[in-house]
């Protein structure tokens, strides 16, 4: 049994669903402290280049747990979004195989900035062929700080294998694993090139809903590794095509 354990974003790129990919079971982080740098906010590609689609949230609460963390629905961010993604995206090959559930989410006031993000992340999983459990941490019961916390989650679904982000060599105790009997395994990720628009150069880790629109189904493989091209562009994407 192998866990993934991660922090939810908004609209992540592909790597974060690479990741996921490896495992059996995602425990998602719903009750550590918001993480400014992604929990909010990413990046698609503009006519004009890559640009951010940022959720505003109430900004006294960005110490608090990421549950918590209430959108600020006095600003205009869920027109502003799907102006931006119907603007960039409107004529991507794939773009109208997803715009009935994007445009709902864009219709839906959340409240909760931890619900939009689980909420989309499951249905982009399901999207990419990641069809995996997902278990909220709070319901663990877990506790610790640091590894502790990622060894205690493990034991909580009953993991043997803990599938980390390249970037965890830097700041996690591997010895705390091999002390629990848990095996650590790193992720190794290399973005797939793929077509876009408005781009003459590859611009890697955009929100994975570039890759989607512009590859549509064959998106699952990219995850794996499996290049993709033009041939993709040619197959029909919908009856409504």
């Amino acid at each position: 049994m192998k866990a993934a354990i991660h922090q939810p974003h908004y609209l992540p790129y592909p790597g974060f669903f690479h990741k996921l990919s490896l495992a059996d079971v995602f425990v998602i982080m719903d009750d550590v402290q918001y993480d400014k740098r992604f929990t909010n906010r990413n990046k698609i590609l503009a006519p004009q280049g890559p640009i951010w689609l940022s959720v505003p949230i109430n900004k006294a609460e960005k110490f608090m747990p990421v549950s918590v963390v209430e959108i600020n629905n006095s600003l205009p961010w869920r027109e502003e979004h799907w102006k931006k993604l119907t603007y960039s995206y409107k004529n991507a090959r794939w773009f109208r195989l997803y715009q009935d559930y994007l445009e709902g989410v864009y219709k839906r006031e959340w409240a909760l900035l931890f619900d939009l993000d689980f909420e989309t992340v499951k249905t982009l999983m399901e999207w990419l062929g990641v069809r995996i459990p997902v278990v909220k941490e709070s319901e663990l019961n877990v506790t610790g700080e640091g590894t502790e916390r990622l060894v205690n989650a493990c034991k909580a679904v009953g993991a043997d294998t803990y599938v980390s982000g390249a970037g965890g060599r830097a700041y996690m105790d591997e010895h705390a694993f091999e002390r629990a009997g848990i095996r650590l395994e790193y992720q190794e990720y290399t973005p797939v090139e793929y077509p876009q628009r408005f781009s003459k150069e590859f611009v890697p880790n955009l929100s994975v809903v570039d890759l989607l629109f512009n590859v549509g189904p064959a998106s699952s493989r990219a995850l794996k590794g499996v290049p993709v091209g033009p041939a993709e562009e040619l197959a029909q994407p919908s009856s409504r095509d």
